[in-house]
């Protein structure tokens, strides 16, 4: 075939192609086949080595003129397509902001968040300060420095988590009150909330849950002080005409210890199904701080008093909002959850 009907034929089939072209994807294909390193009118490019030398210049310009053409062809089409497609994609992605919006729900605290919180902001306004120490200790801080040594049969009254000899998950924050007692001289006024862990699990207990500690070391302080504390603490929290009492208990880091109970909320004292008939509910647990701890602390018994006490948030919460199942705050479920918006 003649080299001037090949070229002809090309322009033919490129005007035709382009004419069919429909995405921008298709035209760089057709862009490739004719105009690509081994497209058709390369080729041709690459047969003028069959041409007789003479006549080989006129017949450049020709197939350079035809290799603009197509080139231009394709270009006006290629900004058509892509002007086109990008008038697609905003019609799709239009957005009439003039349509009602879809309401989302507002989200609901978690009843330990809920309770912790109230607690921070009734004791913060007694005046003391928050301190958060680390979930893993060492045996030294969790039982020997609370009058708690290896033999100490209080030992057996928490089933611990051991990570090593001489570590572990901390079992109580009463951990970070001589941490607090080492590095400060009283007067000491501190909150320690926290996690902590104990090998337990039934559905009032978790081997996970949250407490929070509280301790006072100054001149003069004594179990009346702590009492008048805990009345104002359990009249925020349960409710003005609750009452607070104090039963005699044991806790090896506090002489005396006593068990905290309030007057139950539900019925007023005379009895019912949430204080088991008694008209009262166990709380915390308090007690003033043992000499043997504030001495392990280098602070001086004879000179220095103080209290400490400690309650389980979740049990708190439990009480307040009358969950029956522990369970029920570690699930995560949003139809428990959003029972408690404010």
């Amino acid at each position: 075939m003649d080299v001037n009907e090949k070229i002809k034929i090309i322009e033919e089939q490129a005007e035709k192609a382009v004419n069919e072209a429909e995405s921008s994807k298709s035209l760089l294909e057709l862009k490739t086949r004719f105009l690509g390193k081994a497209g058709e009118i390369s080729s041709l490019m690459k047969n003028m080595r069959d041409v007789p030398p003479e006549e080989r210049p006129s017949l450049g310009k020709i197939l350079n003129a035809l290799r603009q053409r197509v080139e231009e062809r394709f270009d006006m089409l290629e900004s058509k397509l892509k002007e086109l497609e990008l008038k697609k994609k905003y019609s799709e992605e239009k957005i009439d902001v003039t349509a009602p919006g879809l309401a989302k729900p507002d989200g609901a605290y978690h009843p330990n968040t809920l309770i912790r919180n109230e607690l921070i902001s009734i004791f913060s306004g007694m005046g003391f300060e928050i301190f958060e120490g680390p979930e893993i200790e060492n045996d030294y801080y969790n039982f020997t420095a609370l009058n708690t040594p290896k033999d100490h049969p209080a030992r057996d009254m928490q089933d611990t988590f051991y990570l090593a000899e001489d570590l572990l998950l901390r079992t109580q924050t009463s951990a970070g009150q001589i941490r607090v007692m080492e590095n400060k001289k009283p007067p000491i006024k501190i909150l320690s909330p926290g996690k902590v862990y104990r090998s337990d699990d039934d559905a009032t207990h978790s081997p996970m849950f949250s407490q929070m500690e509280g301790l006072v070391v100054d001149k003069g302080i004594t179990l009346c002080d702590l009492k008048g504390m805990l009345d104002e603490f359990a009249k925020k929290i349960f409710g003005e005409n609750v009452k607070t009492r104090l039963r005699p208990s044991y806790f090896p880091f506090t002489e005396p210890s006593v068990e905290v109970d309030v007057s139950c909320f539900e019925c007023g004292g005379k009895g019912c199904r949430l204080c088991k008939g008694t008209g009262w509910i166990e709380v915390l647990g308090a007690g003033m701080v043992n000499r043997r701890v504030l001495e392990g602390c280098n602070i001086d018994p004879d000179e220095y008093t103080g209290f400490a006490f400690g309650m389980g948030i979740e049990r708190i919460a439990m009480l307040k909002y009358g969950i029956n199942n522990m369970k029920l705050l570690f699930e995560g479920d949003t139809r428990f959850l959003k029972q408690f918006k404010d």
